[in-house]
């Protein structure tokens, strides 16, 4: 990053720079809008990592920050698999906060550009990884969900079909292997579903905390949040009742979608 603040620092400017961060620092997905600001080796990385949009993530182009989106259905519409005190306190404590830590991480790093003190950048790059990763997989992990009546849990057809039992041989084997992986996930973490467009297979990936041993260019389109915040007062330490549950309310459409999105760009 540059340590100098200039005349052309300003709103589309920033808005760049949040993207990048949270694309390379965070190793998760931005708005193809990015994609097509960057250069060179840049541009591919942004382009493989394409799957959200500015709009998903709440990004305030006035304000220069991050909003938390509002969840896309009431708070009980995913009983009894998942219960509303849960996706209250899931979303509006734990989200927000990683919005507020990742606004905050930002701002201090525009703070080490203008000042030229990058005596806490290590802090403050770890602070943008850590809240960026969570504000993006929360995003992921909300918008991949849906209740029963509009389709959450009914199998995924077409396109993601055909991927799916091409990288594993069939959907009862790929949700064997994710399920396994997020029950195993150390400690707290994600388990993931990820497209990998060097091979453009589907992968299975665990990841620990909200960023850790994720490989770098896979485009993350599913993910279970094995966070104790994430199924405790209901499961409190089945982990795999809760893991088996959230495949009841997968939203294969929307997970198609982003699919879709990584796939195009790859």
């Amino acid at each position: 990053m540059s340590d100098r603040h200039d005349s052309q620092s300003g709103p589309e400017t920033s808005r760049r720079q949040a993207l990048g961060a949270i694309s390379f620092l965070a190793a998760a997905a931005v708005a193809p809008a990015a994609a097509a600001q960057a250069t060179g080796a840049a541009r591919q990385a942004a382009a493989a990592t394409a799957a959200l949009t500015l709009a998903d993530l709440g990004f305030n182009q006035e304000r220069n920050e991050y909003t938390l989106p509002p969840l896309p259905y009431d708070y009980d519409a995913l009983e009894p698999f998942i219960d509303a005190e849960t996706m209250r306190i899931h979303h509006d404590k734990h989200h927000a906060g990683y919005v507020r830590g990742l606004n905050r991480a930002l701002a201090m790093l525009s703070e080490v550009r203008r000042t030229g003190d990058a005596k806490l950048i290590k802090h403050w790059s770890r602070e943008l990884s850590f809240h960026g990763s969570g504000h993006v997989n929360h995003t992921l992990f909300w918008m991949t969900m849906a209740p029963k009546s509009d389709g959450g849990g009914r199998l995924p057809s077409g396109e993601l079909e055909n991927a799916i039992q091409a990288s594993f041989g069939s959907f009862e084997d790929f949700s064997m292997q994710f399920q396994a992986a997020g029950r195993a996930v150390e400690g707290s973490g994600w388990g993931w579903l990820a497209f990998e467009p060097f091979s453009r297979s589907l992968l299975v990936m665990q990841g620990e905390k909200q960023q850790n041993m994720l490989m770098t260019g896979v485009v993350p389109i599913l993910g279970v949040d094995v966070w104790e915040h994430a199924y405790y007062l209901k499961y409190q330490n089945r982990r795999g009742d809760y893991v088996k549950a959230f495949m009841e309310v997968v939203n294969w459409n929307k997970v198609a979608e982003l699919y879709t999105r990584a796939h195009s760009v790859a």
